[in-house]
């Protein structure tokens, strides 16, 4: 199984990192910079490099893994399926609900595998807590799930000062939406999906500096009295990125940064941000080997993708409204 990794930030880092081991060749790092590319490409033996993207599609890679700037998504995410690929992108797939559809759709047109890196879904609790959900034994009543960031000069986690701007609400809030929308259908975010009964947003307009609204507060409703609540912040200068998921039988607090499981509270350790998500690219490698799909497809994270554009929709119209003096 030949991978070909486009880009070199944090999550480049990471997939390249746990599929080092794996029974995958590293056959390709796509990237920007010669320099940079090259010095990546050699610490994790890429056995090459290019900073041409329809030059590493034309050779005989099996896998592309995108992990570039959100804006370049669902474009590569086509380009690599048009060229036969089977395609794991980073979250978000899209910016907006009618790119990531396309990609959908021409990943099922191509009979090739598309997933996308959720890795919430990966957290052996909460794949437990649907379980029971599904069964009917246990019953979510409320998600609160919170990222809160200092994220005014646009560094990535890498500390490299990056030639785009991240989007709170396309990609942190993919997040936090869809693994509301997950839990609260036992592992079928579209059954949750379905049965969202009312949902209204708070954000502020983008900020100029940045381009992107700074700040989320939505909240849903389901037609059986679920809540799912998202907020976040990139002004905040204390890093939160947790999910608070209150049932019929208990509440569960997962902290994501600090690596531990609240349950009832009582705490327990759990799976590392970046060891749970070396699970993701592990996972899509085997489900391409083996026939089968991804744990997390295409189409499974269209629900949130429907609800974030619902949520952008509202606030344009709200804006424009504003504006208006209306």
């Amino acid at each position: 199984m030949k991978v070909c990794m486009v880009g070199h930030g944090m999550m480049g880092t990471w997939h390249s990192g746990s599929l080092k081991d794996e029974d995958c060749v590293l056959q390709t790092l796509v990237g920007r910079q010669p320099d940079h590319t090259a010095e990546f490409a050699q610490k994790f033996g890429y056995q090459q490099w290019t900073v041409n993207y329809a030059e590493a599609l034309a050779s005989d890679i099996d896998v592309v893994i995108i992990a570039g700037p959100s804006a370049t998504h669902a474009a590569m995410a086509i380009e690599a399926l048009d060229a036969g690929k089977h395609v794991l992108v980073e979250i978000p797939l899209a910016l907006n609900y009618k790119d990531a559809e396309a990609v959908v759709a021409k990943a099922e047109q191509k009979g090739l595998a598309l997933g996308v890196v959720h890795p919430m879904r990966f957290r052996s609790e909460h794949i437990e807590l649907c379980r029971r959900v599904a069964e009917g034994t246990e019953r979510i009543r409320h998600v609160h799930s919170r990222l809160f960031l200092h994220r005014l000069e646009n560094i990535g986690s890498t500390g490299l000062r990056r030639t785009w701007t991240d989007n709170l609400l396309w990609h942190h809030g993919a997040h936090l939406v869809d693994v509301g929308l997950w839990l609260c259908g036992g592992g079928d975010p579209e059954a949750a999906a379905s049965r969202i009964s009312r949902s209204f947003s708070i954000m502020p307009p983008p900020l100029p500096q940045t381009g992107i609204p700074m700040e989320l507060a939505a909240i849903v409703e389901t037609d059986e009295h679920q809540s799912i609540v998202c907020t976040g912040s990139y002004y905040s200068r204390e890093s939160i990125f947790d999910v608070f998921a209150v049932t019929d039988r208990d509440s569960y607090r997962l902290d994501i940064l600090k690596g531990f499981m609240s349950v009832g509270g009582q705490e327990h350790s759990v799976l590392s941000e970046q060891d749970n998500n070396a699970q993701v690219s592990r996972d899509f490698i085997n489900a391409v080997r083996e026939g089968r799909a991804p744990r997390v497809t295409g189409r499974s994270v269209l629900p949130a993708m429907r609800l974030l554009q619902d949520i952008e929709d509202q606030q344009s119209q709200w804006w424009a409204n504003h504006a208006q003096g209306n």
